[in-house]
């Protein structure tokens, strides 16, 4: 989907900004920050400032088209898919990769009935160092 058909599913104005940033995310394997977004995107000649790179990935959040995940204390955003979804996520490069639905909401269903829990939502990101990291690649 273009950024524009994303961004009006959503319910988005398709703005330079918002479009500049779905497309900076669009392919990227790993979470990025918005202070890392903003570097790469002036150091790319986009005049954005890094307000409109936290209000943007913010506004993308909240609707939706991003998951947020957290770095260092700060919020790290990634474009995933559109289907219910898990991440497992890299501490050295930051990459991410999605985990199907299937083989978190076993575990969860099976611990919530053993505990005689009603689940209502659930986020699970398990956290870890990948293997192009642990082979120094």
């Amino acid at each position: 989907m273009s950024p524009d058909d994303a961004l009006r599913t959503a319910g988005l104005r398709a703005t330079r900004q918002r479009r500049s940033v779905l497309a900076s995310l669009r392919q990227r394997p790993d979470a990025v920050t918005a202070q890392d977004l903003h570097a790469e995107l002036r150091r790319a000649g986009e005049p954005v400032g890094l307000t409109t790179v936290y209000r943007t990935l913010t506004a993308l959040a909240d609707a939706g088209l991003l998951d947020v995940l957290p770095r260092d204390g700060e919020q790290a955003f990634r474009r995933c898919g559109d289907v219910h979804h898990h991440h497992l996520v890299c501490e050295t490069c930051n990459r991410v990769e999605e985990l199907s639905a299937d083989e978190v909401e076993r575990w969860v269903s099976d611990a919530a009935a053993r505990h005689g829990f009603a689940v209502t939502g659930h986020r699970a990101d398990i956290f870890g160092i990948c293997a192009a990291c642990r082979a120094g690649v």
